[in-house]
C-alpha cells in the first residue's frame, strides 16, 4: 500500500504569483470576526469520521484564503470565510433573535469542519450572521458581495435590508450592497433552506442521511446544506466588467473574447494576451460584442502541454481605463471527426483516447468542500500521477478554483449537470429552475480550456426532453461536445438520439459500445473494482463495490487487465473514451483507486500509469477493427506453441481442442467447423453456429464453453456472442456480456477465462497464446 504524501502548494498561476500573497493578507487583515455572544464557548471543529492529510491544516478564521475566481481577477478583495454566528430554525420561521451556535464558513452544516455536524432536513432553515467592515480605500467604489455557491434557496440581508434571494446549489451569485453599507461595522445575515431530495431541484448524489458513518447509502451520500463555497467582498467601479467569455478558434488562430460589463454605456474593451510577461496580441472592441484577438503560431493547450496564456481586459472610457481584470486562456479545439471511418472526438484536430475516472467530489471532513486548496488540487494531481488524461465530474459542479487546477495541470473535463431526484418526474417549475441553473453553470465555466464536454443527464435520473436539451446546450455552447444522456443503456434511461456521443455504462465492463454515423462511442462508467483497506473505511465493514477484490494484487491485476482490454479490443472496435469508477472511495462505496481519506493509494501507480499511457499511445495510430467473414464457414486453430495442430471442436456439447488433419474422420471435421454469423446480442460482434448442428451455437455457461441450441432468451444470445480482439497471429474472442473474458483452451478443455481471475482456467501462464485463435479454412466446407 502506498500512502499519499501531503502535497505542498505549487506556485499560483503566473500573473497572480505576486498578487496572491498580498490578497490573502488583505483578506486576513481587513475583516473583523463574527459577532459572537460573550457567553459563547470558543469554536472548535467536530471530529471527522476520517481525517485527510489536510484536515488539521484548515485555518479557523481564514479557511480557503485563495482568490476564488481565477478567470476574472482584481487586486482588491476581502474574504468573509471564517467563523459566523449560526442558528437552525423551522423552515417557515423568521430571523431568530439569537444565534446560539458558531459555524466555520464555507463548510456545510453536516460536515465536521463546519463545527456543526448535524443532520439538516427539509423542515429546517439555516441562519448565518457576521460583522464586517469595508476598507477605507474602497471609498467611491461599488461593493459586491459574492457567494461561490450555497445550497439551495438563499436569502441575504445587509444591515437589516434584504439585498437578494437566489435559488440554486451550484452556481455563483452576487449582490451590490453599496446602498446598505453604513460606513462602520456592518452585519450580513444569510438564510438557507435546502430540501435536498424532497424538493424538485438539482440535488446530485445528496440524500438526507445521518451525518456520522452508518451502513447503507449505496451510491448516494450525505447531504450538503447551506454555504459551501467562498463568500467574499470586492470593490468595483460603477462601470465594470462582469465576465469574460473566451473561445479559442484554431481555424484562424484567434481567441474570441466577449467582455460582459455592467453600466458600460457604449464603452470599449481592450484585450491583451501575453506569454511570460511578453505581449503577443491585443485587440479592442465594444463591450458585450465579440473581439477577435489573433495569435501568431499559438501554442496549443493539451493534457501533455497545458499551456495557458495570460489575458488582461480593460474597460475604456475613451483612453481612460475605468476597470481592468486579469484572466487566462488556453488555445484548443474539441470536435468529432472521422478517423479511419470511425467517428471519434478530436482534440486540436487529433484523436486521443480519453481515459479518466468518475470524480464525485466528496470529502469525509468537508463533505462538499475540500479542506484546503492543496486538497482540491490533489485529486486532480492523482489522476495525472495515474496516467489519466480526463476526469468526469459526476453530478456536482466544483468551484472555479477546481477548474483552474484542471486547466493548469492538464485534464480534460466532462462536466455533469447535477441531476434532480431519481424517483421523480420533474414538474414544470422544477424543469424551469434546472435549465436556468444549467445555463448559469455553463456561463460560469465556459472559458475553461479543460472543459470539453457537457453531460446533460445521467441514467435517466429526473429525465425529460433529452433531445431538446441536448440541442439547446449545443446551441448555447457550440464550442464543446454534448452528451445527451450518460448511461443510455442503463436503468430505464431514454436516449435523446442526438448529441456528439453515445454513452454506455457497463459494470464491470468494459463492454462493447458501438459508434454510429453521427455519434462517437464512449464508456461513461465502468469498473467499480473494490477493496476495503483496514483502518481506512468510512463505516468499517459496510463498504460495497461492483466487484470485490481479495487483495491489492488482485485489484491491480484486474484493473490493468481492464485498461489493456480497452486498448486491444474496444479501442480498435470504435470506443473513444472510458470513465473508470472511481478515483476515491466515497462513504460506503469502496470502488476508489484511493481511500476516502486520501491516505492510501490502492492502485499500483506505475502499472496503471503505464497501462493508460499505452492506451493513449495506441489511439494515436488506432488499429483497424478485427473482422470475420460473416455467413461463411471457418475453423479456429490453436496458436499456442506445441499445440498448433489442434482446433476448437465440440464433443458431447462441450467445447474442446483436438488434433485435426486431412486424415481425420468426417464427424471430427464437422465438429471443428463453425459458421460465422452476426452477433445474436450485438451486431458489432459475432456468433458461431455449429456446422453439423444448425441452430446450435458456441456459448459460455458457468465459464465452460459449450454448444447449445438457441432458446430465444436474451441471456442465451448474450452468452453466445463474442467480440473480436486482435491477437498476434490470430484473433481473440471476448465475451459480449463478460467483456475482458476470453475463450481459452487449457488442458484441451475450453473455458471463458479472465486475466487476473481466480479460477484454475485463469492461470496466467500462456494466457495470451491460449486465447488467440487462427482463423483457418473450414475442415467441412
Amino acid at each position: 500500500m502506498k500512502r499519499v504524501s501531503n502535497p505542498g502548494r505549487r506556485p499560483w498561476w503566473r500573473r497572480l504569483t505576486a498578487a496572491t500573497g498580498m490578497l490573502t493578507l488583505v483578506a486576513t487583515a481587513l475583516v473583523g470576526g463574527a459577532t459572537t455572544p460573550a457567553q459563547a464557548a470558543p469554536w472548535t471543529p467536530k471530529p471527522a469520521p476520517m481525517t485527510t492529510p489536510w484536515t488539521a491544516q484548515v485555518p479557523v478564521d481564514n479557511p480557503l484564503p485563495e482568490y476564488p475566481r481565477p478567470q476574472l481577477t482584481r487586486p482588491d478583495w476581502t474574504n468573509l470565510n471564517g467563523i459566523w454566528d449560526f442558528a437552525v430554525t423551522g423552515r417557515d420561521a423568521g430571523q431568530p433573535s439569537a444565534f446560539p451556535d458558531r459555524i466555520r464558513v464555507p463548510f456545510v452544516a453536516e460536515s465536521a469542519l463546519s463545527g456543526i455536524q448535524r443532520r439538516i432536513t427539509e423542515n429546517d432553515k439555516l441562519w448565518y450572521k457576521r460583522a464586517f467592515t469595508v476598507p477605507a480605500n474602497w471609498t467611491g467604489r461599488r461593493v459586491q458581495l459574492h457567494f461561490g455557491a450555497s445550497d439551495w434557496q438563499t436569502t441575504v440581508w445587509v444591515n437589516g435590508t434584504q439585498v437578494g434571494a437566489h435559488k440554486g446549489g451550484y452556481d455563483a451569485f452576487s449582490y451590490d450592497i453599496t446602498p446598505q453599507l453604513n460606513g462602520g461595522t456592518n452585519t450580513v445575515v444569510v438564510s438557507v433552506h435546502d430540501p435536498t431530495q424532497t424538493g424538485g431541484q438539482a440535488v446530485g448524489k445528496q440524500r438526507i442521511n445521518e451525518v456520522t458513518p452508518h451502513p447503507g447509502g449505496g451510491i448516494f451520500y450525505t447531504a450538503a446544506s447551506g454555504i459551501w463555497q467562498t463568500v467574499w467582498l470586492e470593490p468595483v467601479a460603477a462601470s465594470h466588467l462582469t465576465r469574460l467569455d473566451m473561445t479559442p478558434d484554431l481555424g484562424d488562430s484567434t481567441l474570441r473574447v466577449t467582455a460582459r460589463a455592467a453600466a458600460a454605456g457604449g464603452r470599449s474593451v481592450r484585450v491583451t494576451v501575453s506569454s511570460g510577461g511578453t505581449v503577443v496580441a491585443t485587440a479592442t472592441g465594444a463591450a458585450g460584442a465579440e473581439i477577435s484577438v489573433r495569435l501568431a503560431n499559438p501554442r496549443l493547450w493539451s493534457p501533455e502541454d497545458p499551456f495557458l496564456y495570460d489575458v488582461r481586459a480593460e474597460l475604456l472610457d475613451g483612453a481612460t481605463v475605468v476597470d481592468a481584470v486579469g484572466s487566462y486562456a488556453g488555445m484548443r479545439s474539441i470536435a468529432t471527426s472521422k478517423v479511419g471511418d470511425v467517428l471519434r472526438p478530436v482534440l486540436n484536430g487529433q484523436f486521443v483516447f480519453q481515459t479518466g475516472t468518475l470524480d464525485q467530489g466528496y470529502w469525509p471532513d468537508g463533505i462538499y468542500t475540500a479542506p484546503t486548496d492543496a486538497a482540491l488540487r490533489s485529486d486532480l494531481q492523482a489522476h495525472k500521477d495515474l496516467g489519466f488524461n480526463m476526469v468526469r465530474k459526476h453530478i456536482k459542479v466544483e468551484s472555479q478554483r477546481w477548474f483552474y487546477w484542471a486547466d493548469r495541470l492538464g485534464l480534460l473535463v466532462w462536466q455533469d449537470m447535477p441531476a434532480m431526484d431519481t424517483a421523480k418526474t420533474p414538474d414544470a417549475a422544477a424543469r424551469t429552475q434546472w435549465e436556468a441553473e444549467y445555463h448559469a453553470v455553463i456561463d460560469q465555466h465556459r472559458s475553461s480550456p479543460s472543459l470539453v464536454m457537457w453531460v446533460n443527464q445521467n441514467e435517466g435520473w429526473g429525465q425529460y426532453d433529452q433531445a431538446r436539451i441536448a440541442d439547446e446546450v449545443k446551441a448555447y455552447d457550440p464550442s464543446r461536445l454534448v452528451n445527451n444522456m450518460s448511461g443510455v443503456n442503463c436503468c430505464g434511461s431514454v436516449d435523446g438520439g442526438n448529441g456528439d456521443v453515445v454513452d454506455n455504462h457497463i459494470y464491470v465492463g468494459p463492454g462493447n459500445t458501438a459508434p454510429t454515423a453521427t455519434r462517437a462511442a464512449v464508456l461513461g462508467e465502468f469498473g467499480g473494482l473494490g477493496y476495503k483497506v483496514p483502518g481506512h473505511e468510512w463505516y468499517p465493514g459496510g463498504g460495497f463495490s461492483y466487484e470485490d477484490q481479495p487483495s491489492l494484487a488482485a485489484l491491480n491485476d484486474r484493473l490493468v487487465g481492464l485498461l489493456d482490454s480497452i486498448r486491444v479490443g474496444q479501442l480498435p472496435a470504435g470506443l473513444s473514451a472510458s470513465v473508470y469508477t472511481e478515483i476515491t472511495d466515497v462513504e460506503n462505496e469502496v470502488n476508489g483507486l484511493l481511500t476516502y481519506d486520501r491516505q492510501v493509494v490502492k492502485a499500483d501507480a506505475a502499472r496503471v500509469r503505464a497501462a493508460n499511457q499505452a492506451l493513449i499511445q495506441a489511439s494515436r495510430t488506432p488499429a483497424p477493427p478485427v473482422t470475420l467473414p460473416t455467413g461463411q464457414y471457418i475453423s479456429l486453430r490453436v496458436t499456442t506453441p506445441g499445440h498448433t495442430n489442434k482446433y476448437l471442436r465440440h464433443f458431447e456439447q462441450l467445447a474442446h481442442t483436438a488434433v485435426v488433419d486431412s486424415g481425420s474422420d468426417g464427424l471430427l471435421k464437422n465438429d471443428a467447423t463453425w459458421k460465422v454469423v452476426t452477433g445474436l446480442a450485438n451486431g458489432n460482434c459475432y456468433s458461431f453456429e455449429s456446422r453439423n448442428y444448425p441452430g446450435e451455437y458456441l456459448r459460455h455457461r458457468d465459464f465452460r464453453v459449450r454448444r447449445d441450441a438457441d432458446d430465444g432468451s436474451a441471456l442465451f444470445k448474450a452468452d453466445a456472442t463474442f467480440c473480436t480482439v486482435a491477437g498476434t497471429g490470430g484473433v481473440r474472442l471476448s465475451s459480449a456480456n463478460l467483456p475482458g473474458s476470453y475463450i481459452r483452451h487449457i488442458n484441451s478443455d475450453v473455458w471463458l477465462a479472465t486475466p487476473g481471475g481466480g479460477h484454475a482456467w485463469d492461470n496466467p501462464a500462456t494466457f495470451t497464446e491460449d486465447t488467440t485463435w487462427a482463423v483457418a479454412a473450414p475442415w467441412a466446407p
